[in-house]
């Protein structure tokens, strides 16, 4: 991983979390990088899971930041081998690990009006809309550069659907998977 240096050249940062989301937006920021000869910057933001303020007030817990931070370092890493076969994305830039809440990271990162940020806008329920804040949602809304959002690819959406009916046991028609993909044999 590289340590960030404040440069001229044009850039492209990305969110990565590990999520199927985050992962088609990293391969899509690289298509993107090499369109525009830019610096690639995946950027993964980590906070302590009682967030900043209760690490503050117990140094039990901040005692523990340094074995966040190399989970989370551990997690971009991960994703990078997952897009690129490899923990090197092959193009100017550097990998980044953030402290802080990811969509606040992202946006402060990204601060140039010449830089693109790009996200996965993930697939999110009712539930986890009301549970969880969207970094996406809050990107779009408060960056002063150009955000590109990457929708969920439709097979995630699939694989989820067969995934929960699974674990309902409920019956699985393997046939509506097919269909909806065009990928089911002729005749059906």
């Amino acid at each position: 991983m590289s340590e960030y240096q404040e440069s001229t050249a044009a850039r492209v940062l990305v969110g990565v979390s590990g999520s199927p989301g985050s992962l088609a937006a990293l391969g899509r920021a690289a298509v993107e990088a090499r369109l525009r000869g830019a610096e690639l910057w995946p950027v993964t933001a980590w906070e302590p899971p009682e967030g900043d303020l209760a690490a503050r007030r117990f140094p039990a817990s901040a005692a523990l930041a340094p074995e966040w931070e190399r989970l989370a370092r551990e997690r971009l890493l991960d994703a990078l081998r997952a897009v690129f076969g490899d923990a090197s994305t092959g193009l100017p830039g550097g990998a980044l690990v953030a402290r802080g809440a990811p969509g606040p990271a992202l946006v402060r990162l990204a601060g140039r009006d010449t830089d693109l940020l790009v996200i996965g806008t993930g697939g999110r329920g009712l539930l986890r809309r009301a549970l969880w804040p969207s970094v996406s949602r809050h990107c779009l809304a408060h960056a002063t550069c150009p955000v590109l959002a990457i929708p969920p690819s439709p097979l995630h959406a699939a694989l989820t659907h067969a995934h929960r009916r699974n674990a309902l046991r409920l019956r699985l028609d393997s046939g509506d998977v097919e269909r909806e993909f065009g990928i089911a044999p002729p005749g059906v």
